[in-house]
């Protein structure tokens, strides 16, 4: 049986209110919301958290698809991301092309790999990862830094 390399992702919400959206992907629901500071409910992360988030997540898998691909154990992660964030766009006070300016991700790997290894797996990372690529294209300065425990 041949896999497709091609298909389509699907996700739906219902948005209950003017910040809230219930999205549902697969057979999942989970809340994406403004703090109450900013006339949410707080019921889930921001847009912009979520974006970040993704990012952290798609790594994590990557890096293991690649390690595993490499026979290199980086056992377990820890990953954190801080972001510049251009706030004019969501403020409505003017259009900005990059609002996403620039973000450093910080990998933690506490497995036996060698630090030559890991900058292996992170070399592999930075080909497959889509959400990596979605941020560098869209003009976002993207840095991670791979180190051991």
């Amino acid at each position: 049986m041949k896999m497709k390399t091609t298909v389509t992702l699907r996700a739906s919400a219902a948005c209950p209110s003017h910040s809230l959206s219930e999205v549902r992907v697969r057979d999942l629901t989970f809340a994406i919301d403004e703090p109450t500071e900013r006339g949410g409910s707080n019921l889930g992360p921001t847009p912009t958290d979520t974006a970040l988030a993704a990012l952290i997540g798609c790594t994590n898998v990557i890096c293991h698809k690649c390690a595993d691909q490499l026979g290199i154990d980086i056992g377990h992660l820890e990953i954190d991301i801080a972001c510049d964030f251009d706030r004019r766009g969501v403020m409505l006070a003017e259009d900005i092309p990059v609002p996403f300016v620039s973000l450093v991700q910080r990998v933690v790997s506490d497995g036996p790999a060698t630090e030559e290894q890991l900058q292996t797996v992170a070399r592999e990372v930075e080909k497959f990862c889509p959400l990596s690529k979605l941020f560098v294209a869209a003009g976002t300065a993207v840095e991670t830094v791979w180190t051991k425990a």
